[in-house]
């Protein structure tokens, strides 16, 4: 009997070490199965404090692009599209040109041979149609022009050819402009296109320039204006920059060379025609890309 007692007692024992080892498996499959609730929790909110963050960032990623690009385009350069043939061959139709802006805060000053982007000195195209905006695309536009990132539809690109107290005047018995009664040599000229078929001769006053573009035949620049208000001649104070290299298409990539590099002095009458369809200069996006500042075709009468 006493080991029959004990047999007994051994099979309780078991059996409650049976139900205790039950518990304890139990309790571990539910902590592990709270853990993984909590974790999945912790995910859900690392990925909500992870939105909410981007949420606040993506506005000031695009509030700090916008002001780095404001200070490039209003202190150091400006990419701008050529929508007319009047600089032919330097710069052909639909060029995008880097402009330097840096330089005139820094007391730059043109030079006889620099290429030039100026705005329009006495409402040259005063006669070219204005696009209408409604009311939305107009006062965007007027935020980007006060702001810099877009240029008004008023800017032209021509070369300096007359400096403030220059003579400068049409032609020699060579067909030659003469700066100062010298001839100078312009290798620039577009093809077949003598320096000018209009007769002229003007002493540019201080603080003004005379500028002439590259194909002279198309060109609506200073000797078209002469009998207009102002001259012809383009107060230093509206050029915007000097036109330092052709930026796009990459095929055209090239510096700009101005001063005595692009005209020099050498040694050694047509009837005016009708006035050349001039077209000003559209803002591209920052950077050179292609499709950036479509250009507006335009006429002058």
């Amino acid at each position: 009997m006493p080991s029959r007692s004990r047999f007994e007692s051994d099979a309780a024992e078991s059996a409650e070490s049976a139900e205790v080892g039950d518990e304890e498996l139990s309790g571990g499959s539910g902590r592990a199965e709270r853990g993984r609730a909590e974790r999945r929790r912790s995910a859900k909110r690392a990925k909500r404090r992870r939105q909410r963050s981007l949420a606040r960032e993506i506005p000031l990623v695009i509030g700090v692009a916008l002001v780095i690009t404001l200070l490039l385009q209003t202190f150091l350069v400006q990419v701008f599209s050529i929508p007319s043939g009047s600089m032919q061959n330097t710069i052909a139709i639909g060029d995008r040109v880097a402009v330097d802006k840096l330089s005139p805060w820094l007391g730059w000053q043109p030079e006889r041979g620099d290429v030039v982007v100026f705005n329009d000195p006495s409402d040259w195209l005063r006669n070219d149609p204005v696009p209408k905006s409604g009311p939305l695309l107009g006062a965007i536009k007027s935020t980007f022009n006060f702001l810099g990132l877009l240029p008004s539809d008023r800017d032209l690109i021509k070369r300096v050819i007359g400096l403030p107290g220059d003579t400068v005047a049409c032609c020699d018995s060579h067909g030659r402009i003469l700066v100062n009664g010298k001839p100078i040599e312009e290798p620039y000229l577009f093809a077949g296109n003598p320096p000018s078929r209009i007769p002229f001769k003007v002493t540019v006053p201080a603080g003004e320039l005379w500028v002439m573009g590259d194909h002279r035949d198309i060109s609506a620049d200073s000797r078209y204006h002469m009998t207009e208000p102002g001259g012809g001649f383009v107060p230093e104070k509206d050029v915007v920059g000097r036109a330092v290299a052709v930026v796009w298409p990459m095929s055209r990539w090239q510096t700009l060379p101005g001063g005595q590099q692009s005209v020099r002095q050498v040694s050694s009458s047509a009837p005016l025609g009708p006035v050349p369809g001039e077209l000003p200069l559209v803002m591209g996006v920052v950077a050179a890309v292609p499709g950036a500042g479509r250009a507006r075709r335009r006429r002058r009468g």
